[in-house]
């Protein structure tokens, strides 16, 4: 019997088992990341691990390292005994207007000293690796994250005393990154589109990261079994506590599969009649059947949720049924949850809520449904909490409160400036010296195919050159913004440039060619708020005349 809470904890094909595992004086596991091997191994190895409902209720052996659950209301010795003990709360406006019979409880894992349920997993993980004798004073720590693992990771690494190293992919917010930084951790950003499997991506810059560092250890959270024994030990057990056992449906959200699985496998055990609900992006390949996986959509701005693999850590057997959101109403949700229930919380924590609604609408009075808030409103403060923001996306209208005559009219009505273009694979030195010779602020780069890559300007690439961030023969891409203001020519109107230019220097006018995935954009021109304001004076004289 290898746990019930890991996932992968047997010979993954990739290594010889004496590499990974090996047993400390009283019998326990001692786990290493297979991605601390010589040889790479990918988080999405099949999982092995032996774990059946049956052989823990026949009193199978648990041969890792266990941890009690228990209340703590003393002063904590250090910030790391506030991690757990979470509260939950129930939600009374937003089921209320849905019509909804039963109760739904909220999980306030945002509550924890770092701001996510992903605390938990970053102590339990670094304090195994401690106990084994994997991680001793002085050594990096050295962990690829979505965020909140690099903040929990961070946070610990602070208290303990290790210097640490996250690696993330520039997709995720910069709230995120300046947390960290402040708790002492070093960042390394990968580029949105990076495959993550690639040199470039989270996990091979890690990896290189370790082979180029002597004394450190990359945690792996995406197959270490400490990731789902943390929630099996501590989520799950105060969850029932907290419900006294009486949990009709759960509901929680999947990133890297660790809090599903660890406490999916203790309510097996525990409380099998519970139906564990899955939530996964659209863009995201978690669910089943996979029919459900199906879609167009290829990026998704909800963060901490979904990968384009199945993580080892993630144990889709234990989920009863699996439920797709996507970033529009995942994000209203969130912000309905802040505005109606008080609770200041993140991207996830829509999704999950907005799936859980969905489920509800099925149980009946006297029901109890329970739903994770993974994380924190203050890792998105300039994202889906800003106006602007959601309104640039389109997720949100601009309202025309001041009464502009010019509010509504269609982009296609101004002469905007077309747009230099590159393609990807242009060296940066040539890019700089063109922007400099004719003066030029921002171009937009493209694919082979026509398609916008993003956009550079003077400043972002002067600056990633004097922070040797990348050197001057090297293509332009690699340094590309992937994510830039845009507004559709069809669709968008002069508010939304209006409220876009409030907040960014330039905007690039797009038409969107083709369907499904042979959909792209291609860029049309540029505007600054010196174009929109003539278009306006010019608009306003004319009328004047009139």
């Amino acid at each position: 019997m290898n746990g019930s809470g890991c996932p992968n904890n047997t010979n993954n094909g990739h290594q010889p088992t004496s590499q990974l595992l090996s047993l400390d004086s009283e019998g326990h596991l001692v786990y290493v990341a297979p991605i601390n091997g010589e040889q790479f191994v990918i988080p999405d190895a099949p999982r092995k691990c032996t774990w059946t409902e049956e052989a823990r209720k026949k009193g199978a052996a648990f041969p890792h390292t266990e941890q009690d659950w228990k209340m703590n209301n003393k002063i904590a010795p250090n910030v790391l005994n506030l991690i757990g003990n979470t509260p939950m709360v129930e939600l009374n406006s937003i089921p209320k207007k849905a019509g909804l019979k039963c109760k739904i409880y909220a999980k306030l894992e945002y509550l924890n000293p770092g701001g996510s349920i992903k605390d938990r997993i970053a102590k339990r993980i670094i304090e195994d690796a401690e106990k084994q004798g994997l991680l001793k004073p002085g050594m990096t720590i050295i962990e690829a994250s979505s965020g909140n693992t690099g903040v929990g990771v961070a946070l610990v690494s602070a208290i303990k005393g290790y210097k640490c190293i996250i690696v993330m992919s520039e997709k995720m917010s910069n709230e995120k990154v300046a947390v960290m930084r402040a708790l002492g951790a070093k960042l390394i950003r990968t580029p949105i589109t990076a495959d993550s499997y690639s040199p470039d991506g989270i996990f091979g810059v890690a990896r290189r990261l370790h082979k180029e560092i002597p004394d450190s250890l990359i945690l792996d959270q995406f197959s270490n079994p400490g990731n789902p024994l943390a929630h099996y030990d501590t989520t799950a057990e105060e969850i029932l506590d907290q419900c006294d056992h009486k949990i009709d449906v759960l509901v929680v959200g999947a990133g890297t599969g660790g809090t599903i699985t660890g406490i999916g496998r203790k309510f097996r055990e525990v409380s099998p009649k519970t139906k564990i609900i899955g939530v996964d992006p659209e863009g995201s390949v978690f669910a089943i059947p996979d029919s459900l996986n199906q879609t167009n959509v290829t990026f998704f701005e909800v963060e901490g949720l979904g990968y384009d693999f199945v993580p080892t850590s993630l144990d889709q057997t234990v989920v009863d049924r699996w439920v797709k959101t996507n970033d529009e109403e995942s994000l209203i949700m969130a912000r309905r949850l802040i505005k109606e229930e008080g609770l200041l919380c993140g991207t996830s924590s829509g999704a999950t809520v907005s799936a859980a609604m969905k489920v509800a609408v099925d149980l009946k009075e006297g029901q109890n449904l329970v739903v994770i808030i993974p994380d924190s409103i203050r890792n998105y403060l300039t994202k889906f909490v800003s106006d602007h923001w959601m309104e640039a996306r389109g997720f949100q209208t601009c309202e025309n409160v001041n009464n502009h005559f010019w509010w509504d009219y269609n982009v296609e009505n101004l002469q905007f400036r077309p747009i230099t273009t590159f393609q990807g694979n242009e060296p940066c030195n040539k890019v700089l010296e063109v922007m400099k010779d004719k003066n030029i602020q921002e171009v937009a780069v493209l694919k082979l195919d026509g398609n916008i890559l993003g956009t550079i300007t003077q400043k972002h690439l002067i600056n990633k050159l004097l922070a040797k961030e990348i050197q001057a023969h090297q293509a332009v891409q690699d340094c590309t913004i992937r994510i830039y203001p845009k507004v559709n020519v069809k669709t968008g109107n002069l508010g939304l440039v209006s409220r876009i230019l409030e907040k960014d220097n330039y905007a690039v006018i797009v038409d969107t060619q083709g369907t499904g995935h042979r959909k792209k954009e291609v860029p049309l021109g540029i505007l600054d708020i010196n174009d929109l304001y003539e278009f306006i004076c010019r608009e306003q004289n004319k009328m004047t005349l009139k």
